[in-house]
């Protein structure tokens, strides 16, 4: 056999050297995390999701569960960053924290960003509207409609579903967090706000001035209603990081105090089941 020419010798040194920095490197991100003692940890105030309560303390289906996950790794303390959901991925991508716990919905253009976890919950959509519902709002498409506007928080997936419905830029209101929707809806700058079931169902018992609308259609994207699956969002070349949750994951999924947390903040039987349908490599290859 000709020997190898160190011309042609040297990439695959080179590519061996890079696949061992990158081993290392992922290796490393768990045990930087487990020396340090803590776990930076980012919400972006949104209930049921994750937030911080009025205490100072994080509340929401992400970060309980994220404490009995940490808990397991034997992480005994948790920083929390609170954050707009827009800078969810920037932060991870500038390391300002380790993990986001927001049920972040896990779509194929994320998955190009960021590491996700497997999936922790399901959810549907939903739509607020003012009381009484006096435009006859059911449905997203209704806002292909001339003289509508929905808003949507900035960086929620709503705006993808509803592009792909059909309607016009210039038929949505980007706000910059759930806290603003009531207002925005109650004073006519919009006629509706597009969010999950369990985002809407927490709005309205804050206001008697906005309902759910009533008789809601999902929407429907290439022929499949759409359902969202919420994870544990990463920083790329953290991956022993997300495996190590993804292990603790899965044995915390299968016990009472799952099922405990996210019953308590809202999601239905369905909900439980659903978040077991699918797998993040699935959801990342979705069209």
């Amino acid at each position: 056999m000709k020997p190898m020419s160190i011309r042609h010798l040297l990439p695959c040194v080179l590519a061996t050297a890079a696949l061992g920095t990158s081993t290392l490197s992922a290796a490393a991100d768990l045990e930087a995390v487990k020396q340090r003692g803590t776990l930076r940890v980012a919400v972006a105030n949104e209930i049921p999701y994750g937030y911080m309560d009025m205490s100072g303390q994080a509340k929401g289906v992400g970060p309980e569960v994220a404490q009995q996950i940490a808990k397991a790794l034997g992480i005994q303390k948790i920083e929390w960053v609170p954050t707009s959901f827009s800078a969810l991925i920037p932060g991870l991508q500038a390391d300002r924290f380790d993990v986001v716990a927001a049920e972040m919905a896990i779509l194929p253009q994320r998955c190009q960003q960021v590491l996700f976890s497997e999936p922790n919950t399901s959810y549907g959509e939903g739509l607020m509207v003012a009381a009484g519902n006096p435009k006859g709002l059911h449905r997203y498409e209704d806002f292909k409609q001339d003289g509508l506007k929905v808003a949507i928080m900035a960086g929620a997936d709503q705006l993808d579903i509803l592009q792909k419905l059909g309607v016009k830029p210039d038929a949505m209101v980007t706000i910059a967090n759930n806290a603003d929707a009531i207002s925005t809806v109650t004073t006519g700058r919009a006629d509706a706000y597009a969010a999950t079931s369990l985002t809407v169902g927490q709005l309205i018992d804050k206001s008697k001035k906005v309902d759910a609308a009533a008789d809601f259609k999902d929407p429907v994207v290439n022929g499949q209603p759409v359902r969202s699956w919420g994870g544990f969002t990463f920083a790329n070349n953290t991956e022993a990081l997300r495996d190590a949750f993804n292990q603790e994951l899965a044995r915390f999924k299968q016990t009472d105090a799952w099922k405990q947390i996210v019953t308590d903040h809202g999601f239905s039987p369905e909900d439980r089941e659903q978040s077991f349908a699918t797998t993040t490599q699935a959801l990342c290859a979705a069209s």
